[in-house]
Formats: C-alpha cells, sequence, structure tokens
C-alpha cells in the first residue's frame, strides 16, 4: 500500500513544489490549506505537471476543531509535512500578534490532532532564522539558537521548542526540523513558482515582478552592512532541491532510520550571495535591466546567513543540484509564463 502524507499549506509556494516531489515518489498526498496566502488552481497546476490530483481539504488550522475533524477524516496518514504558516519577515515586525497567533495555533493544534489519531511522524518547515547572528559562518546544526530578530523567526525557533517537548513526551513520536536557508526558483516546467500577494516580501518575486513591469523598481534594504558590497549575503537554495531534501527526510522517518527522535538539519548551499550579486545576475541571465533604489535597511534582517550542510549530506543522502542559474532562470520563465498565461493557470 502506498504511505499516505498530509501536507499543511501544500497549496504554497514550498508545499506545492514538494507535493510534487512526494507525488514522483509515489506517495498518496492529502493537501491541508486555508488558501490565506495561495489558490485552489495550484491543484489544477500540479495534475497538469504530475497527471494525479492530490486530495484537498479546505481547513483553517487554527481551528481545533476543524482540524480535528480533518484529521479524523484522515486518521490512516502515515506522516504530516507542516508548511501552513505566515512567513513574510517585514510584516511580521508590523504585525507580531498575526504571526503568533498563526503560525503556533495551527501548529500546535496539529500536533494535537496527530497525537488524537496516533500519527507519529511529522516534518517541520523551520528555517535559518532561528540561530539569529549566527557567532560562526558557515553555519552548523550546532550553532546555537537565537533569539530571531523578527516574530516570523520566533515563532519557527518556539515551534521547534515546542516539537522538542511533545517528542520528549511520546515515545512513538520521530520528527525532523528542516531549517531552510533562502528558496527561490520555480518548477521547470514553468507551471508553478513563488506567488506572493501583494508587495513581495522575498527578494527573487521582486526582481521578477519589477522586471515584467509589475513593480516601478526594486528596493534593496541597506548597503550599509559589513559584506563585500554592503547588502546583506544570503544562501539561496532552489525550491525543487529543497522539495527533494523534504522526500528524503521523510524515507528517513518512515525507514525509522533517524538517530535521535527529533532531528534537524540545514537546508540550503553553502554559498553566500549579496542582493546586488543575485540583481546582477538576474540581468546578464534574462537580458533586463532593473531599476533599483537603495533604501534603509529592513527590520529583522541580519547580515549574513550561509549553510554548512554537511549533515544533510550524510545523514539524508541530500545536496543541491542546482545552481543559481537555474533558480534565476526558472523564477523568470514562470514569471513570464504567469504573464502571458494567466488564464490557463487560473
Amino acid at each position: 500500500m502506498k504511505h499516505k502524507i498530509i501536507v499543511t499549506g501544500g497549496c504554497g509556494y514550498i508545499g506545492s513544489h514538494t507535493v510534487i516531489a512526494l507525488i514522483e515518489n509515489n506517495y498518496d498526498v492529502v493537501i491541508i490549506d486555508d488558501l490565506s496566502n495561495s489558490s485552489d488552481q495550484i491543484l489544477n497546476r500540479i495534475s497538469k505537471i504530475t497527471s494525479k490530483r492530490p486530495t484537498f481539504e479546505k481547513v483553517d488550522l487554527k481551528d481545533i476543531q476543524a482540524t480535528n475533524q480533518v484529521f479524523e477524516k484522515h486518521k490512516n496518514a502515515d506522516a504530516v509535512i507542516h508548511f501552513a504558516a505566515h512567513k513574510a519577515v517585514g510584516e511580521s515586525v508590523q504585525q507580531p500578534i498575526k504571526y503568533y497567533q498563526n503560525n503556533l495555533y495551527t501548529l500546535i493544534n496539529t500536533l494535537a490532532a496527530m497525537a488524537k489519531h496516533h500519527i507519529n511522524k511529522f516534518i517541520f518547515s523551520s528555517s535559518a532564522t532561528v540561530y539569529g547572528i549566527p557567532q560562526t559562518l558557515p553555519i552548523t546544526e550546532n550553532n546555537q539558537t537565537q533569539r530571531p530578530f523578527s516574530p516570523y523567526g520566533n515563532t519557527k525557533k518556539i515551534a521547534e521548542e515546542i516539537i522538542e517537548d511533545v517528542v520528549r513526551s511520546n515515545t512513538k513520536m520521530l520528527a525532523i526540523s528542516l531549517r531552510y536557508f533562502n528558496p527561490i526558483g520555480a518548477h521547470e516546467s514553468g507551471w508553478i513558482g513563488e506567488l506572493p500577494s501583494g508587495t513581495p516580501n522575498n527578494l527573487m518575486p521582486f526582481i521578477t515582478q519589477t522586471a515584467a513591469g509589475l513593480r516601478e523598481k526594486l528596493m534593496v534594504f541597506g548597503n550599509d552592512y559589513p559584506t563585500k558590497d554592503g547588502t546583506p549575503i544570503r544562501d539561496y537554495i532552489h525550491v525543487v532541491d529543497l522539495a527533494e531534501a523534504h522526500a528524503l527526510a521523510l524515507k528517513r522517518l518512515l525507514d525509522r532510520k533517524v538517530e535521535n527522535s527529533f532531528e534537524v538539519f540545514n537546508i540550503g548551499t553553502g554559498e553566500g550571495y549579496s542582493v546586488l550579486e543575485i540583481i546582477k545576475a538576474f540581468e546578464s541571465i534574462s537580458g533586463v535591466v532593473l531599476k533599483y533604489e537603495i533604501t534603509e535597511r529592513r527590520a529583522g534582517d541580519v547580515p549574513q546567513l550561509y549553510a554548512d550542510i554537511n549533515l544533510a549530506k550524510e545523514k539524508l543522502g541530500w545536496t543541491a543540484k542546482r545552481g543559481l542559474k537555474e533558480m534565476i532562470s526558472s523564477s523568470w520563465k514562470w514569471e513570464e509564463n504567469l504573464r502571458k498565461n494567466k488564464n490557463q493557470l487560473y
């Protein structure tokens, strides 16, 4: 029998790419999503790519009763991959309560429903923001987590502590937390990619929307950081590589190959690029000259984040396969497709 996997937030950017990876690895997938920052039309695109339509349940996981009902319906699930969360650093600084309510209630209700229905394998969508300003670079999983600068990052740190406590209290529970660095890129088909509602908070969709003429100019938040060109440095990871890391982490859980009941892995490339380097690379690859403006630093940002990914390589058998050129070209292909074929996409 196929393993049945619940994916919360599976209509979102990373979730949808992971659903495709799971279907390609012969899993039955149930997406639970409230569509607060996504569209159910993503199901059509997943079906177009994989020739299989995942089961979909529209549920607000902040609602404990609704959460229990959907988990009762799918109580034969073998594992849960939890993406459901708000994720914009800047917005979280402005609206912290919104982030704590959504990101923590959805997690707690999901874990409670899992316990009630005896589902005991869990993958958590975490973030490199849990490291705060890192003491050493590259960042290993042994780097101490610190109070992140943004409420978004702090929800990830608190969430990991909650998961650790739950795992400690339940000897059958196994969990893996994947600490992402900066996901960009899109599926090679050009049919799914990052589609933020409103003004983008992440760099790549802001770049592609500016190049497509939707934005007047790109804002570069700060050029006075202690980096090679003054702009923040990040470790950018192709979203399809990231999705494949989830599939390998899931296999590790299902095969019970874990060495501890709660494991954490960095998911990045180990190489950092500055904002200006990304802009120049995009211009070179796309042939489009970007209009941008240097402005003040954004609250919640840190100067440099890039990963040591040796543990994921050793334990998960995972390394990033796609370089910066593929990240940027696939992002631009997605943006161009989106503008040319909007009716077909939606």
